[in-house]
């Protein structure tokens, strides 16, 4: 069964740590603004900032919950029903109300007494708008000013410049959006920032006590992150909070409760729950098995569920029976291949009608050409099927256990072999295929590699990876690095594949390992020793990383590699060099960071890495203790494995900015392993999430090989946390080694029936002509369609059209059970998001994306209602439609980030 968008697994939860260490009070107090001279030293350091939590944002509260941590600062949450008395918030010193509409009379009367003892408020949105009269009255005393109303249309924020707040990032106080007037009732309120509209209303107004922001904050389609908490964090600053200033900083999975313990002091980097950090007492919870890098997959892979041939035996055990979990088992995964196939043969169905086109009033009375052979036969071997599930489960019921595996082996090779894959899925999306260093150095010439960019052209790739730099070897002449790869010696693969990708209309970026600096199956290769540290290293030994035993290979079970230090400057340097002359020395579409983590750990048996000069004496000067005197369970470790992931994160901050300043256009992506967040910062420090939550990624790729579909599914479920940004651009992986053809199709259909822009195959060498054949029929070679990350406005337009296509095909088949009393609705709706979304396609500016959005909305709002009867028919089908409108909704929310904030492109300002 097709998974929701929402995993049913843990959901990753995000946090942040503290980007510097405490700085000495003095230092403190004199950066601080005037006002803050009031507040005791204790204060200011053990100061509390509260958040209310309300019915009213509470379905925002994933993207409040983001916006706060992404401060920095600590924060409690106080649950509206438990907030009645001042007392509730007597360990408060800020107490921030986004947006909290309803507030009672007691409230307001604890709030009043609360703030005559010093306390200081924040407030966003229409605040206390459905209180009663009375409290409302109360509230515009206390607060100093109220919400009046809200603007027509989108209106330009500006600072006023005799405002009283200390602007830490005034650049970024300024946006254009839809947000509110708020009107000062206190003759001491002064606007911070107008509205540049008649008369230039107040949007933020000021007083001694409170800040009144004049949007719904931590709305995403309302504003973006980064202006949300950056005003958040001048408020906070004015009454002197920050989170250079606090001893305690956010150190659980989620914000805590204010009536927690939460005023014990933690440490300065806090990335894990206590659960994750192991000790002799507690040993952690079971290791998830590492994925191989892109770079290197391993045959020895082996999925949770063993993937079968027609002429393997189903089931481990014994062959004389089926206990009812595995007949359940597998009546689900036959269950789910069936909705699959039905998905692809409808998506074929509504390409092959000519009339697919027309509009969904025109094809309702309109009967289609006669269907090809293939389509048809494979509508037969779907019905025959449905019928082999259920004579299985009846067979099953019966004891008669070998008949019924046998039927079931039979359906499932019926399904794949009948797989609707000779006709173009025609919808925008990534088709992506890393070309890896083995197949480029088989290569000697030009017309050797232009050979396998026809193939990949023919298979539909519009997208292609490239490997540029390998274990510290690029595969062009560089002036940084120290060698070329000896086998790419002689010419010049990078510049020359750049001229065959654009001659086919594909993207090219180059695909950079990073931190990864030597590999002993390259070594291996080149003839080298293998514990040859690579070019880079072995020149400049004390830029590598050791455990703590120093050895500088990791522990892996094939092909170890020896890693650069990420806290060197010298290295960072390099690298930055090593990617900057790719951007402007090479016509690159963008770059893809491989490695960008530390060795893979297993802390608990005391097998970790990043002991260096530089990191030891960096940890050591913030803490006094030599991190490698350390180990799991000492007070220290989780900030000793706070400090690596900063590392990490900081490096992809610098060379993001580095890079786009140099190309705007470039396309930034990084290869990531889906292990859950907290194993994975645990045990590499990759910390990705915060990379596409801070925009210094662009696209990430998930390294989620899989060998069977069902696995696929579970591993992709990181690309579904709540708390990822609507704008993140997520696609999986897929491998091709030991993948049988019909398997790879089928989790392809997979991906594309899930809230996902694409997909990336792994590898070249593993397109096989068969498999290159199969891609070619389903996917459109050598026919320009729109990029997401590229053109994520006309990627959703082309998107919803391939839907209105496969709405079309079943109103004309009179397949698509919509009341007759709603059509005429969803007909006006459908027509109008096409509309919509043409518009914003044609002409990208904030009022046509506001129109789509709201548009978007209302139909997605309105899609269960029509689809009710079809739900009950084709449950799996519908979830489908609904996933691909979420798509949608991403593809705006990246479009508005790329090409209206920052200007990639010609962009309408209304």
């Amino acid at each position: 069964m097709l998974r929701k968008t929402k995993p049913q697994k843990t959901k990753l939860k995000k946090k942040k740590f503290l980007r510097s260490p405490l700085k000495p009070l003095l230092g403190l107090l004199s950066a601080l603004i005037p006002f803050t001279l009031l507040i005791s030293p204790a204060q200011a350091l053990l100061g509390r900032v509260g958040v209310v939590k309300s019915p009213e944002n509470r379905q925002q509260w994933p993207s409040i919950r983001n916006r706060l941590l992404a401060t920095g600062v600590q924060f409690c949450v106080i649950e509206s029903q438990n907030w009645g008395t001042s007392q509730d918030l007597k360990d408060i010193r800020v107490l921030f109300l986004p947006n909290v509409e309803q507030i009672t009379g007691l409230q307001v009367a604890a709030l009043e007494n609360w703030m005559k003892q010093g306390g200081r408020v924040i407030v966003s949105g229409p605040t206390g708008n459905l209180a009663e009269s009375e409290v409302k009255t109360q509230l515009r005393s206390l607060l100093g000013a109220y919400w009046a109303y809200i603007n027509s249309s989108p209106s330009t924020l500006k600072l006023q410049e005799t405002t009283q707040l200390p602007f830490l990032n005034p650049a970024n106080l300024s946006a254009t959006f839809i947000g509110g007037v708020i009107i000062p009732s206190d003759i001491n309120a002064q606007p911070a920032a107008v509205w540049l509209t008649e008369g230039k209303p107040p949007g933020v107004v000021v007083n001694e006590n409170t800040v009144f922001l004049g949007w719904r904050w931590g709305f995403d389609g309302v504003t973006s992150a980064a202006f949300d908490t950056t005003w958040l964090k001048t408020a906070l600053n004015r009454y002197g909070i920050n989170a250079n200033n606090q001893l305690v900083v956010v150190n659980s999975i989620d914000i805590p409760p204010c009536d927690a313990n939460a005023t014990t002091p933690r440490e300065p980097f806090p990335i894990l729950p206590p659960e994750y950090i192991p000790n002799s007492e507690k040993p952690p919870q079971t290791p998830v098995t590492p994925f191989p890098d892109s770079s290197l997959p391993s045959p020895n892979l082996r999925s949770d569920r063993p993937l079968q041939s027609s002429d393997d035996p189903v089931l481990s055990p014994p062959i004389s029976g089926i206990s009812s979990q595995q007949a359940q088992a597998m009546s689900q995964e036959l269950q789910n291949l069936i909705a699959r196939f039905e998905s692809t043969l409808l998506t074929a169905q509504a390409n092959v009608v000519p009339m697919a086109a027309l509009s969904s009033e025109q094809l309702k009375n309109t009967t289609p050409p006669h269907l090809n052979s293939p389509l048809h036969e494979s509508q037969q071997v779907l019905n025959e099927a449905k019928q082999s599930l259920k004579a299985f489960q009846q067979l099953v019921n019966q004891q008669q256990y070998d008949q019924a595996r046998q039927l079931w082996l039979k359906a499932r090779r019926s399904l794949w072999d009948s797989y609707p894959a000779e006709h173009q899925f025609m919808q925008p999306e990534v088709r992506a295929m890393w070309l890896d260093r083995g197949t480029i150095v088989k290569t000697r010439s030009e017309a050797d590699l232009a050979v396998i960019f026809d193939r990949m052209a023919e298979a539909g790739i519009n997208t292609v990876f490239i490997e540029t730099v390998n274990a510290s070897y690029p595969i062009y002449p560089s002036r940084v690095a120290p060698e070329q790869n000896p086998l790419t010696q002689g010419w010049d693969p990078l510049r020359v594949a750049i001229k065959l990708a654009h001659e086919r209309n594909i993207e090219i970026h180059a695909w950079v390992w990073l931190f990864a600096a030597a590999n002993q199956g390259h070594n291996k290769v080149l003839g080298q020793p293998a514990d040859y540290l690579g070019p880079v290293l072995s020149r400049n030994p004390d830029w590598g990383i050791t455990d703590q035993e120093g050895n500088y290979f990791d522990k892996g079970p094939q092909f170890k590699k020896a890693f650069l230090d990420p806290a060197n400057p010298r290295v960072q340097e390099y690298l930055l060099a090593l990617v900057e002359e790719i951007a402007t020395n090479y016509d690159v579409d963008g770059i893809q960071f491989d490695y960008i983590r530390y060795p893979f750990q297993q802390p608990q048996v005391n097998q970790t890495f990043g002991y260096s000069k530089s990191s030891r004496y960096l940890f050591k000067e913030m803490t006094g203790v030599d991190p490698i005197e350390i180990s799991p369970g000492h007070p220290l470790w989780n900030q000793w494995t706070g400090f690596r992931i900063r590392q990490i994160d900081s490096f992809v901050s610098t060379v993001s900015s580095r890079l786009k300043e140099k190309k705007p256009d470039l396309i930034l992506s990084a290869s990531v392993f889906p292990i859950e967040r907290n194993d994975r910062l645990f045990r590499l420090q990759q910390n990705w999430e915060e990379w596409m939550s801070q925009g210094w990624i662009d696209m990430i790729v998930l390294m989620t090989y899989a060998l069977d579909t069902g696995n696929l599914e579970e591993r992709t479920q990181a690309a579904f946390d709540d708390s990822l940004p609507k704008s993140s651009l997520i696609i999986p992986g897929l491998r091709l080694l030991k993948v049988p053809d019909p398997v790879t199709i089928d989790q392809l259909q997979l991906v594309r029936n899930m809230p996902i822009g694409g997909f990336s195959l792994f590898a070249t060498e593993n397109l096989t002509p068969s498999l290159q054949t199969l891609l070619s029929r389903s996917q459109p070679p050598q026919t320009p369609q729109p990029l997401p990350y590229r053109q994520p406005f006309q990627a959703a337009s082309g998107r919803y059209q391939a839907l209105q296509k496969e709405w079309g095909f079943l109103l004309s088949q009179q397949q698509l059970m919509i009341p007759k009393a709603h059509l005429n609705d969803w007909s006006q709706q459908e027509t109008q998001l096409s509309q919509a979304l043409a518009q914003l396609a044609s002409q990208p500016s904030r009022q046509n994306l506001a129109t789509a959005r709201r548009t978007l909305s209302q139909f997605q709002r309105q899609f269960p209602n029509w689809m009710n009867e079809q739900k009950r028919l084709q449950p799996y089908q519908v979830q489908v439609w609904e996933n691909r409108l979420e798509t949608l909704e991403k593809l705006l929310a990246y479009g508005e980030r790329k090409v209206i904030q920052e200007g990639r492109g010609t962009v309408s300002q209304k």
